[in-house]
C-alpha cells in the first residue's frame, strides 16, 4: 500500500512527493525499496503489487522498475484500507485463484529484516490451506499512545501464534501503560496475511457493498476499459480501513508477536529515536551539518550544502525543495495543520 501523503512529515514529505518515496534514513534506498528489497525473498518480483494513487504511478516506475506494470494499480482517490485492499485482492484471484498474500504498508522501516522474514513465512503457512488472518504484533517497547493495540488471547500449542481476543483504539498514556504491564497487548503494525479466498470471503460476509462494487469491476480487470470502470465505479466504494471493514468482525484472527525493529516513522519524533545521536542527543541527516550548543534535536538536511545551527534544545529542522521547517519537537503535531494552511 503506497498512496498515502505522510503530512506529518512535511517539508521531507509533500502531497507531491511523500515519504515513501523518500531515503528517509539516509541509507541510500526509498522507504519503499526498502520494503520491496526485504521482502524479495519471500516470492519473485512478479509477484509484487503495489496499490498507489494516480500520481504516483510515474514514481512507482521509476522506483521499482522491475514490478510488472499490470501491478501498479492506481486509485482514482483515496478510499481508505478497505477499497485499497479489495482492489488488489480481486485482481489478484482473478489470475492468481490460489494465492498467499502478505499486504503491508511501503512507508514503515523494519531494522533486523531476517526476523521480519521468518515472521512473515511463518504466518504464510499458517494462512496457505486455510480460512484464518493473521495479523503482526509488534512487542511494545514502550506506552505508546499513536498505535492502535491488538490483544492476544491464548497462545496455539507448539506455536507462537495468538488467537485475537480484541483489537484496541489508540490509548491515553495510562491505559497504554496497563497494556504494557499485562504483556498480552502488541502494537498494530497493519501487516495482514491471507490467502485470496479468505480475505474475498470475508469483505463479502462483513462489508458486501464493497464486495458487490469489485464484483462489478471484474469483468474488465485487464482490459482497457478498465480505467474508466474503475474511475467510475472506485470513488463510489465507503472510506472505511479494513480494520472496521473485517478485522474487528472476524472470528478467525490470530497474531504472531515479533520484535523485528519495527517503526511506522510516523513522526519526526520517531525518525529521532532510531538515528544515531551524538552525545548531546542531536540526530542529524545531511551531508554537512554541524550543531553548536544545542540539544536534542532532530535535523534533516540532504540536500543543503550546508547547515550550522546554534543554541537549539528539542527542536526540528527540516529542509527539502527550498522548504524549511524549524519546529520544536512538543508541537510536532501541529506541523501536519501548519502544512496546509501554507499557500
Amino acid at each position: 500500500m503506497a498512496g498515502g501523503i505522510g503530512s506529518r512529515f512535511w517539508p521531507m514529505s509533500t502531497p507531491e512527493y511523500p515519504k515513501q518515496f523518500i531515503d528517509v534514513m539516509g541509507m541510500g534506498k526509498s522507504l519503499i525499496q526498502l520494503t520491496t528489497e526485504r521482502l524479495s525473498s519471500i516470492a519473485p518480483i512478479s509477484n509484487f503489487w503495489v496499490v498507489t494513487s494516480q500520481s504516483y504511478v510515474d514514481i512507482v516506475r521509476e522506483q521499482l522498475p522491475d514490478i510488472p506494470e499490470q501491478n501498479i494499480l492506481a486509485e482514482p482517490e483515496p478510499r481508505n484500507t478497505a477499497p485499497c485492499i479489495a482492489y488488489a485482492c480481486w485482481k489478484i484471484k482473478k489470475k492468481h485463484p490460489a494465492a498467499n498474500i502478505v499486504v503491508t504498508p511501503s512507508d514503515a522501516l523494519v531494522i533486523n529484516t531476517t526476523e521480519y522474514q521468518r515472521v512473515i513465512k511463518e504466518a504464510l503457512m499458517f494462512t496457505a490451506n486455510s480460512n484464518n488472518i493473521v495479523t503482526i504484533g509488534i512487542r511494545p517497547s514502550r506506552p505508546e499512545t499513536g498505535y492502535g493495540y491488538i490483544a492476544a488471547a491464548g497462545q496455539m500449542e507448539n506455536s507462537e501464534i495468538h488467537k485475537v481476543a480484541a483489537f484496541k483504539e489508540k490509548p491515553d498514556l495510562e491505559t497504554a501503560k496497563k497494556y504494557m504491564a499485562a504483556g498480552n497487548y502488541f502494537w498494530n503494525a497493519g501487516i495482514f496475511v491471507w490467502n485470496v479466498e479468505t480475505i474475498t470471503h470475508a469483505i463479502c460476509k462483513f462489508t458486501p457493498d464493497l464486495a458487490k462494487k469489485m464484483d462489478d469491476m471484474n469483468s474488465c480487470f485487464y482490459t482497457e476499459r478498465e480505467p474508466a470502470v474503475l474511475a467510475e465505479v472506485f470513488p463510489t466504494c465507503e472510506k472505511i480501513s479494513i480494520d472496521y471493514a473485517v478485522m474487528e468482525k472476524s472470528e478467525s484472527i490470530y497474531t504472531i508477536p515479533a520484535e523485528f525493529g519495527w517503526s511506522d516513522l510516523g513522526s519526526w519524533g520517531a525518525l529521532q529515536n532510531l538515528l544515531k545521536s551524538d552525545n548531546q542527543g542531536n540526530a542529524h541527516i545531511g551531508p554537512n551539518i554541524h550543531l553548536y550548543d544545542s540539544k536534542g534535536c532532530v535535523v534533516h538536511a540532504q540536500d543543503a550544502k550546508q547547515v550550522v545551527i546554534q543554541g537549539l534544545e528539542d527542536y526540528i529542522v527540516a529542509l527539502r525543495d527550498g522548504r524549511l521547517l524549524i519546529c520544536s519537537l512538543d508541537n510536532e503535531q501541529m506541523i501536519k495543520e501548519y502544512s496546509q494552511n501554507i499557500k
